[in-house]
């Protein structure tokens, strides 16, 4: 009887957790926007004029789809999840380079920077950064066969490695002593790399590996096994994906940073990852099966 009750009470959670499956791929909500009383006028000024996003140029996470002009990429459709659940109707985008995107905030031509952008001792000094949205790793990348040797982040020191300019890795590569080769688009430092103008380059994994699938044989590969310094992840950048806005603006910031938590919670994020190819192991900075 104990076993036949554990199998009818086993079956029942199977079947209960994929009738939640089902409810969850429409994407209903259980809350809805409550940011009356936050104390400024920024969420909703955006409710009722619209928004400006600023992204930058990079495949992947954000870019002007050559044909229709219009924005596109993983970070374009998580914003536009988060603001279809905060009831914001008109959304402008600014395209520039990701070093760009900090000064247009601050001088008030974009309203959110989203391009996903981390936090960092010297960004949080300028800019509010939103909740988590969905997480990936750094990268080393090298030419084929590694003939460098590089084998760790910290054997960058003394090292010239080519990083976008204003990223995470920029940050890190000056803080641990590296001579930053600079770049201010994706991809052209994948390309410099396999062209043979710089040797190694620090980026994100997730933008090499759709750089690599695209261009299957360019002779620049990931150097794999590396443990990332704890340091790297917690202080210089690469925890979890955030968007930012300006620190005044704290009703947009709490606003987005809710619709970003419901967004993940109703397996929104989870789709969006999947169709870029990615997993529900970039939802989480310590992911499960």
């Amino acid at each position: 009887m104990k076993r036949a009750a554990a199998f009818i009470l086993t079956t029942a959670l199977i079947l209960g957790s994929g009738a939640a499956r089902v409810l969850a791929q429409d994407h209903t909500f259980e809350a809805v926007p409550m940011f009356e009383n936050c104390g400024d006028g920024s969420y909703d000024k955006a409710v009722k004029d619209g928004i400006t996003l600023g992204i930058a140029p990079n495949p992947v996470y954000s870019n002007i789809d050559p044909q229709t002009k219009q924005a596109q990429g993983l970070d374009v459709e998580i914003n536009k999840a988060v603001l279809d659940w905060l009831q914001v109707k008109k959304i402008d985008y600014t395209v520039m380079p990701f070093s760009d995107l900090i000064p247009a905030l601050l001088s008030k031509r974009i309203d959110v920077i989203a391009t996903n952008i981390h936090y960092t001792p010297a960004r949080v000094k300028v800019v509010s950064f939103t909740g988590p949205a969905w997480w990936y790793g750094p990268a080393i990348i090298v030419r084929t066969g590694n003939p460098t040797g590089i084998k760790s982040f910290e054997s960058l020191k003394g090292q010239t490695v080519g990083a976008m300019v204003g990223t995470a890795a920029d940050e890190y590569l000056q803080h641990v002593g590296a001579t930053v080769s600079p770049f201010r688009n994706n991809p052209e430092n994948f390309v410099a790399l396999a062209e043979g103008r710089v040797q190694l380059v620090m980026d994100d994994d997730v933008k090499f590996l759709a750089y690599k699938k695209a261009n299957p044989d360019a002779p620049i590969e990931m150097v794999a096994n590396v443990k990332v310094p704890t340091e790297l992840i917690f202080k210089y950048g690469y925890g979890y994906a955030r968007y930012a806005v300006r620190k005044e603006d704290c009703s947009l910031r709490a606003a987005y940073t809710q619709g970003l938590a419901e967004i993940r919670g109703n397996e929104t994020v989870s789709d969006i990852l999947m169709k870029y190819g990615l997993s529900n192991r970039n939802l989480f900075y310590f992911p499960t099966n």
